[in-house]
């Protein structure tokens, strides 16, 4: 959905109310669990080093389930409250409904997505993260994954794993801004997350 100005929270209400009861619009659901992408998909795998040590990756799971990787200056990232109101996204949960709301030159971009798995690696001190897939209102189909991963040399990582393809002809002829929207988003991600663990001892 493009707005012209910041959608009130009644539109993003009745949008997250509407395709809540929807389900995901796109194929291989969990794909980037592999990571892999459906045949017409394209992959997209990103991911940068923010440290070493058990600190730096519990930081980093603290983060995730914060949104961090949404503080970014022109994203958010809203669920509903259990009086049915919109509000910042709480700790992610498998079957949440979240709205992507993205402040673009001249737009407000506003999409929804459904949480669609959960990794919770935290006990054995390995991996903490989650993917979302794209629902109908979506202009796009595909699935998104956030993780945060301690390696064998104790080295954490933040990671962006995605698969997308348009879902219909006016987003194929605006794929070029659409890619260049979703490259600024991961280069922006990256950096939330590294600044959300900078000032822990590593």
């Amino acid at each position: 959905m493009m707005c012209w100005r910041r959608p009130t929270p009644l539109t993003i209400s009745n949008l997250l109310g509407q395709q809540a009861r929807l389900d995901v619009n796109y194929d291989a659901r969990g794909g980037t669990q592999e990571p892999a992408a459906p045949p017409g998909y394209r992959l997209d795998v990103n991911q940068v080093r923010l440290g070493r040590g058990q600190a730096v990756f519990d930081a980093a799971c603290q983060a995730v389930r914060r949104w961090t990787m949404f503080e970014i200056g022109w994203g958010e990232a809203l669920a509903l409250d259990d009086d049915g109101r919109s509000c910042v996204a709480g700790e992610p949960f498998e079957g949440q409904t979240i709205a992507a709301l993205f402040r673009l030159p001249m737009v407000w971009w506003l999409t929804s997505c459904r949480i669609v798995y959960i990794v919770d690696e935290q006990a054995q001190g390995r991996r903490f993260g989650f993917a979302y897939g794209t629902l109908p209102d979506h202009p796009m189909r595909g699935e998104e994954q956030f993780l945060v991963r301690l390696d064998d040399e104790g080295v954490c990582w933040y990671s962006i794993t995605a698969f997308s393809k348009p879902r219909h002809l006016l987003t194929y002829l605006g794929l070029p801004v659409v890619r260049h929207m979703q490259k600024r988003f991961v280069r922006d991600s990256l950096k939330a997350m590294q600044g959300a663990v900078e000032q822990v001892p590593s």
